[in-house]
């Protein structure tokens, strides 16, 4: 039997009972922490390691990754500190794990399947101590443990890891970078739709908690992290947080799972931290990211990675013939025939010469169709259409709804059917805008955007509802 300290003197009766009682404790304050359970996933661990390598090559040849042997090891030597406290049965022997600086001046950080994490300047530069930058790098970090990317991948039709490996990578990086990396991806699977859920984020933080704690990090810093992006991100939002799905209350919960959890062996020595900080500051600041992009291309790159010319808003009239496509193995829908078919990493638009472009770094149409698909977390289809609207608002400031929703039909399932206005970019004129929605078979939302100048609207509404009517589910086939 084993030896406990200071029971020396205790009849054996005694030490029957002490043992029990030890574990019952021991078995309550693990209970007490939040069992997180990884989701369902069809791929293997193999094939994550195989995307992320793929994803992580791709990635390195786009972003300007830092080669500073200081900076580097820094961020290095936190995250095998990291990757050291990740709890036995959410291990992977295959997961090869390495860590990289991007220059870049916003705060981001994403993590690949298998492994592979880069985390922009920014974030480092941001924070305020080393548990800050370990938080981010905890919450990443939980993302591939728990092997989230295959796991929103799976939601998908199963497709080889080849054809996943840019889409998975496109919405993990999210922003410009995943908009040019993600090109050549098959439609459905873009980043809209492969990007982590509120549930996937909720996971994370708490898992990443969890590790903070066992490396020797306050839990809490990851908390103080996502108010710091917030309190120092300029204007458009903070990117981190708009490529990772608030949960709601993040904060909070994350404070109270801290609570909950004995940091085992705290890190108090901040030497490193101050000096890779002073160390950023005597180098040149950080580009941004469209900075590099315009850098390498000479103008921003459109969704497809191709410079699409400025739209004219000057075009035909929608032919009376139509043309029927194929977009993989999701739908089919015929368009006018003078309209050309323009693939994105998550949407496909159809529209006429002169129609499509670029407009102040943005990609947008003054006539045509975009068809697209995300999540619909909801479960609820008003909801979610709310919640795009918000989205598109997001984009275009001056769009507002014109009314309430129809119920109307749409490839023999129930949809909603609404006007919106807003203001054209291109013809600085009134656009009308008509949003039809309905549930996939699997529950994600799909969208219909017909857009026309006001002008013009009656003559194309007839069009975008012939077009609309059109729509059949592969499924349907």
């Amino acid at each position: 039997m084993e030896s406990f300290p200071g029971l020396e003197l205790a009849d054996k009766n005694c030490m029957k009972r002490a043992v029990p009682l030890a574990f019952l404790l021991s078995a309550t304050l693990l209970a007490s922490q939040t069992q997180i359970t990884p989701p369902d996933n069809k791929y293997t661990p193999a094939q994550d390691v195989e995307l992320g390598l793929q994803a992580a090559a791709e990635a390195r040849q786009q972003l300007p990754v830092m080669r500073d042997d200081a900076v580097t090891s820094y961020v290095e030597d936190i995250g095998r500190r990291l990757a050291a406290a990740v709890p036995g049965e959410l291990r992977h022997p295959e997961f090869r794990y390495t860590f990289e600086v991007v220059n870049v001046r916003e705060i981001n950080a994403f993590a690949l399947p298998g492994g592979p994490m880069f985390v922009n300047r920014g974030m480092i530069e941001a924070a305020n101590t080393e548990g800050e930058i370990a938080g981010v790098m905890a919450h990443e970090l939980s993302h591939v443990v728990l092997r989230h990317g295959t796991a929103q991948a799976s939601k998908a039709t199963k497709y080889e890891v080849g054809q996943v490996a840019g889409a998975v990578l496109g919405a993990i990086i999210g922003g410009g970078w995943g908009q040019v990396i993600s090109q050549g991806t098959q439609f459905g699977l873009g980043a809209a739709y492969m990007r982590f859920s509120r549930e996937f984020e909720r996971q994370a933080d708490l898992e990443g908690a969890h590790i903070m704690a066992r490396a020797g990090y306050d839990p809490r810093d990851m908390a103080n992290m996502f108010k710091t992006i917030e309190k120092q991100s300029g204007p458009g939002g903070p990117q981190w947080l708009s490529d990772h799905p608030n949960p709601g209350d993040r904060s909070e919960y994350i404070a109270r799972e801290a609570q909950l959890l004995r940091v085992e062996s705290p890190i108090r020595d901040t030497r490193a931290f101050d000096q890779v900080k002073g160390h950023l500051r005597q180098l040149a600041p950080a580009p941004t990211t469209e900075q590099v992009t315009r850098n390498r291309t000479g103008r921003p790159t459109g969704t497809s990675g191709r410079i699409a010319p400025a739209p004219t808003g000057r075009v035909e009239s929608p032919s009376s013939n139509f043309r029927t496509y194929n977009e993989g193995n999701l739908f089919q829908v015929s368009v006018p025939a003078n309209w050309q078919e323009i693939q994105s990493n998550s949407s496909v638009t159809f529209a006429p010469s002169g129609a499509y472009g670029q407009t102040n770094g943005q990609t947008v149409f003054t006539h045509g169709v975009e068809f697209g698909m995300g999540r619909n977390e909801s479960h609820d289809l008003q909801t979610a259409t709310d919640e795009l609207i918000q989205s598109l608002a997001g984009g275009n400031p001056g769009l507002r709804r014109e009314g309430g929703y129809q119920r109307v039909n749409v490839a023999r399932r129930n949809g909603l059917r609404t006007l919106l206005r807003n203001r054209s970019e291109v013809t600085d004129q009134e656009e009308i805008i008509q949003l039809v929605t309905m549930q996939m078979p699997d529950g994600n939302l799909f969208y219909a955007i017909g857009v026309a100048p006001g002008s013009d609207f009656a003559n194309y509404q007839r069009v975008f509802d012939r077009v609309v009517g059109s729509l059949q589910l592969a499924s349907q086939r």
